[in-house]
């Protein structure tokens, strides 16, 4: 995933050149390293050297590892958010969603403190106005939503597990009927009772 700031022309072996295309490049690699790996097996000289940059530029732009771990969250959800804005194609929002949700559980196993890293959550911003529209208090919503949002990560991070611990084989349902019911469901969570 690239970001809007990153030139047009670079290509994946382009070394980045200028600050928005070096952040760019540093946030794409930490954020890919970040779900592979984790953040704490994740080094900086290992981001520095998938970004193609200079280890001592991940520093300069970032500072500590915590800090490069919340700005890769913001990135991440700002990227989310782009993505829901322009109704992007379904596969490209799943793999954001993905991508995000490994980066998320990856940074809570390693002790990271999330909550206090990542300063914005606008996706889940939208969401609970949207379920707002719908409740009398507003309490009421964000649970809500945080009920929706724990589906949708949940089926993110463990769906093998969920199939395999229910018996739902891959042929007994499809990806895009899986989608359907996971926002059905998400639908229902977040609808009064």
């Amino acid at each position: 995933m690239t970001t809007d700031s990153a030139s047009p022309s670079r290509t994946e072996n382009s070394i980045p050149t200028g600050r928005d295309e070096v952040t760019a490049a540093i946030l794409d690699s930490a954020a890919q390293l970040f779900a592979e790996r984790g953040p704490a097996a994740a080094s900086i000289r290992d981001i520095a050297a998938r970004a193609r940059v200079n280890h001592g530029l991940v520093f300069r732009h970032f500072g500590t590892k915590e800090q490069l771990v919340g700005a890769v969250l913001d990135h991440l959800a700002t990227d989310l958010t782009k993505l829901l804005d322009s109704g992007g194609p379904d596969d490209e929002l799943e793999a954001a969603i993905a991508l995000q949700s490994r980066v998320l559980a990856r940074a809570l196993l390693d002790g990271f403190p999330v909550d206090q890293l990542q300063h914005g959550f606008p996706a889940a911003t939208r969401l609970i106005e949207l379920v707002r529209m719908q409740h009398d208090d507003d309490g009421a919503a964000r649970l809500a939503t945080a009920h929706a949002l724990a589906l949708l990560f949940g089926w993110q991070l463990l769906g093998p597990v969920l199939r395999k611990a229910t018996g739902l084989g891959l042929d007994d349902i499809s990806p895009d009927e899986l989608r359907q019911s996971i926002r059905a469901e998400m639908t229902r969570l977040a609808t009064p009772h």
